[in-house]
């Protein structure tokens, strides 16, 4: 259920004390941005609620309202306007999911069925237009089609008209219905037209496509819609439900909702840290990479600090619980994601703002057009001012418009996809060819985000071979992270273990083991062959430095006496990393790069990889907080990322790119994924962002430079100088070629070159 804040006023003199309920509620039925500033609208003006704040990302508002007020009082008033609140269901979110999946279901339905009954109107309109028995045949299919399957667009047309707005369900409603009607007379009354010496045309085609392909549309909006909660669900997957807690020496499993702070908490290998807290006994590896982005897992011992989310590694271990239920740092990242995906207001489509104005104006247009003839029309004034007026509304039909974006997007998503970009959605298409700043994480983005060995240097490269065995024994029995890496490593090289003994793993140092023949071999740091006062060479000395100044992990082989081999570890930068940054800097582009690594590895990345400015030791805020602190300078930002780490940032960024490879949560907040590790994708997708924005303009230009030409012709602007006046029938054709037009050219997008 959730969560309630109560906040409590100031109290008056001689007055009750009022209490103010603070509760986020689930909202279902809104379909658009106008249908949010609707839903906030109502219920701010509903007596009682002081504040009400509408988070159309994730579907809900946020009310403060008196407790002299219910719940259900909430839900009255916006299901008087078509809206609906979730209140009594025990998981709001889950019900809300079932009702959003029932619905795209529905309008998936209805689309199918609308597709069906529209192909035989379609025919007979097309080519058997003059077959009498086909009119009825085309009235009886048409029927479902606009006031059974299409009936939602006349729905929400009238919830529009109510509160004086108009969008494209008030064209779409407008446009077909006026085509029924008109055709509907045609078909009961032909004798009306034949008397006057016109043949009565009919056009339930064009009524029917309109609503098939619109309802098309539909489905994919819906389709998008019913997965922008799926980061957020799967970031508090990473709690566990339950955990184990000590009570007087005994362990008991209880729910994570029970947990309180001062628990003692017991964490085995393998599983998620329930919440944060210090580590009381034990020691193991933890990997904290869906905190910092970091591949290699972190050493904790008693007194150090666990969090949430992370997972154990091979040892286990108490600790003392902190931070509980929404004070983790878990709770907080996803807290921030929520935030910040709601606090960018959601684009406006530029065909509904369009629209808005120039729906009333058709509307006018028509009207005037009527009025008009009625007046100089002479013996047919009636005639030509109905045959006008109706033109007008036809050849201004939508069914262009309607296609201009999605056409050009839907080609733009496929383009993506031959170059390896899947494309979430059109506000990244929209806004990528404006991004003049981009944000990269350093691991697993720039970097190939896992440690392999990079260097083995030998005292002696003759006993490389003989020695060689010893190491991998040793490091297969280390529960050391980086020791899978030199394992790795020399499996690739065809090495075979040996057989070794009294085997032991000095925490924080490194292993110790003898070999058969008693002498004894150790792998580790530095303080480790100083407390056995093992010597190293100048040579094995000064070679360390060397790779330590290069950012790498070095760590030593060494018999009871000197060091016999230095190992160097690192995080391998990609090959193609170089020539990306570079690509995007030629156009003028800032690139960033941000690390929670170390300031050394930091700058010894960002060297080789041509970067000037970067920033490390950065936690999941400050990376979204430096992406805001871009965007409050002007800049246009892209952030690239792999991890749970990024996450924050990636819903902060204007638009935000994830690396195939890295956490499905990163890729579910992200408007785009990049399936290959290559970052030469990057420009590849802004410069499709420029081609696909290019080709929407060029849509809109064709779809409405039938309007422009096509309403004062139909209106019957050239009857006083040739006498002719546009036939519906033409007006209807004109409207499909403006439909083709479009499509063409979005598919001309197919062959461009990115």
């Amino acid at each position: 259920m959730e969560a309630i804040d109560i906040i409590e006023p100031k109290r008056r003199p001689s007055q009750k004390m009022d209490k103010t309920l603070k509760k986020s509620f689930p909202v279902t039925g809104m379909t658009c941005a106008s249908c949010a500033s609707s839903v906030e609208s109502i219920l701010t003006h509903t007596e009682g609620v002081a504040k009400a704040s509408v988070n159309f990302a994730n579907s809900s508002v946020l009310v403060e309202y008196n407790d002299s007020l219910t719940s259900e009082d909430l839900r009255k008033a916006l299901q008087s306007v078509g809206y609906d609140l979730i209140v009594d269901a025990e998981n709001p979110s889950e019900a809300q999911q079932e009702l959003q999946e029932k619905h795209y279901q529905e309008v998936k339905r209805r689309t199918i069925w609308s597709a069906i009954l529209t192909l035989p109107v379609f025919i007979l309109g097309m080519f058997y237009m003059d077959w009498v028995p086909g009119r009825w045949i085309s009235l009886a299919f048409t029927i479902p089609v606009l006031f059974w399957f299409g009936r939602s667009f006349f729905i929400n047309a009238y919830k529009q008209a109510r509160h004086g707005k108009a969008n494209m369900d008030t064209l779409v409603a407008l446009s077909t219905g006026i085509a029924f009607i008109f055709s509907l007379f045609n078909t009961l009354f032909p004798e009306f037209w034949h008397n006057r010496g016109i043949h009565p045309h009919v056009y339930y085609e064009a009524a029917t496509v309109i609503i098939t392909f619109i309802s098309l549309g539909k489905v994919l909006e819906e389709k998008a819609k019913s997965n922008t909660s799926s980061a957020i669900k799967k970031l508090m997957g990473l709690q566990p439900k339950t955990l184990r807690v000590i009570v007087d020496g005994e362990e008991v499993e209880m729910p994570i909702a029970s947990v309180e702070v001062g628990y003692t908490i017991l964490v085995r290998p393998g599983e998620k840290i329930p919440v944060d807290g210090e580590v009381a006994e034990g020691n193991s590896f933890v990997d904290e990479s869906m905190i910092t982005g970091e591949p290699i897992p972190v050493e904790k011992s008693k007194g150090e600090k666990v969090f949430a989310g992370t997972v154990n590694q091979k040892g286990s271990f108490r600790f003392t619980a902190e931070k509980v239920a929404g004070e983790t740092l878990l709770a907080q990242i996803i807290k921030m994601v929520q935030e910040a995906q709601g606090s960018k207001a959601p684009v406006q489509k530029l065909v509904d703002k369009i629209a808005g104005i120039f729906v009333p104006i058709v509307m006018v247009i028509s009207i005037v057009t009527f009025i008009t003839w009625m007046l100089v029309g002479g013996d047919d004034a009636f005639t030509h001012a109905l045959l006008t007026s109706v033109a007008v509304l036809v050849i201004a039909c939508p069914c262009a418009l309607g296609l201009a974006t999605p056409t050009a997007i839907m080609v733009g998503v496929g383009k993506g996809a031959e170059n390896n970009i899947l494309i979430k959605d059109a506000e990244s298409l929209e806004l990528g060819y404006q991004v003049n700043a981009v944000v990269l994480d350093k691991t697993g983005t720039i970097t190939e985000g896992k440690p392999v060995v990079t260097d083995i240097f030998w005292e002696d490269e003759e006993q490389s071979e003989k020695l060689k065995p010893m190491v991998l024994a040793m490091e297969s029995q280390s529960e050391h992270p980086l020791a899978e890496a030199v394992v790795q490593k020399l499996k690739e090289e065809g090495i075979k273990s040996t057989t070794i003994s009294q085997f032991n793993s000095i925490t924080g140092r490194g292993v110790e083991a003898k070999y058969k023949n008693g002498t004894s071999f150790y792998i580790g740091n530095q303080r480790l062959l100083a407390e056995h006062n093992i010597s190293v060479s100048n040579q094995l000395d000064k070679k360390a430095k060397t790779l330590r100044e290069e950012a790498k992990t070095v760590i030593f082989f060494a018999n009871q006496d000197q060091a016999l081999a230095v190992l160097a570890i690192a995080d391998k930068i990609k090959e193609t990393s170089k020539k990306a940054i570079e690509t995007l800097q030629e156009r003028n582009i800032n690139v960033y790069m941000l690390t929670g690594d170390n300031q050394q590895t930091a700058h010894a990345v960002a060297e080789q990889v041509g970067l000037k400015e970067f920033k490390a030791e950065v936690l999941p805020s400050d990376k979204a907080d430096f992406v805001k602190g871009l965007q409050v300078k002007g800049k246009i930002v892209a952030m690239v990322g792999d991890g749970i780490n990024d996450s924050h940032a990636l819903a902060q960024a204007d638009v935000s790119i994830a690396m195939g490879k890295g956490s499905d949560i990163a890729m579910d907040v992200a408007k785009m994924t990049l399936i290959t590790s290559d970052l030469q994708s990057i420009p590849k997708a802004l410069k499709l962002s420029k081609k696909t924005v290019l080709g929407i303009r060029q849509n809109l230009f064709w779809a409405f430079i039938y309007n422009i030409i096509g309403i004062p012709i139909a209106a019957g602007l050239l009857y006083p100088v040739n006498g002719f006046l546009l036939d519906p029938m033409i007006a209807g054709m004109a409207m499909a070629f403006s439909s083709v037009s479009v499509v063409a050219n979005s598919l001309r997008l197919k062959a461009a070159k990115i």
